[in-house]
């Protein structure tokens, strides 16, 4: 398990990488407006720093007892599939709740079948359009951070 300390201020870090990462590359495409701006970084931020102590902590189950180029893939792949899964949820409960206006009520076959739909959709449109918002900045981060555990591991 990492320790409190390790997930506290790496999660605080983390989630200000990927928020800058986010920010940068939406500041340089002249992206809607300031607020919207605001939103979708603290989507990012938020994604990322609930995603690093459960990333940390697969890397580390993974990895145990084993050498540097194996903590090193542990890290960047566990660290890049929790920031990137928890980050599109966080994204598909805001879109889902947009949408939540116009379903049907609330437990109803049709119900079902727009929630799972809308989420779905949701998912997607996130892996097409908020996956880019990493680069460069956040895979820069997530090599490094890949370093750095690996180095820890030793």
């Amino acid at each position: 398990m990492p320790t409190p300390r390790t997930a506290f201020y790496g999660a605080l870090l983390w989630a200000m990488t990927m928020g800058a990462s986010a920010l940068v590359t939406l500041l340089l495409d002249d992206w809607e407006t300031p607020a919207k701006i605001r939103i979708v970084t603290m989507l990012f931020a938020v994604g990322a720093a609930l995603a690093f102590p459960i990333g940390l902590f697969a890397a580390r189950l993974v990895s145990q007892g084993r050498r540097w180029e194996v903590a090193f893939a542990a890290a960047f792949v566990c660290l890049a599939a929790a920031t990137i899964g928890l980050t599109a949820g966080l994204f598909a409960l805001q879109y889902r709740s947009y949408y939540a206006e116009w379903h049907a009520p609330v437990f109803t076959r049709t119900w079902v079948l727009q929630f799972v739909f809308t989420t779905l959709i949701a998912l997607y449109q996130f892996v097409v359009l908020g996956i880019r918002l990493y680069f460069p900045v956040g895979f820069i981060a997530l090599f490094a951070a890949g370093v750095w555990f690996a180095r820890q591991q030793r």
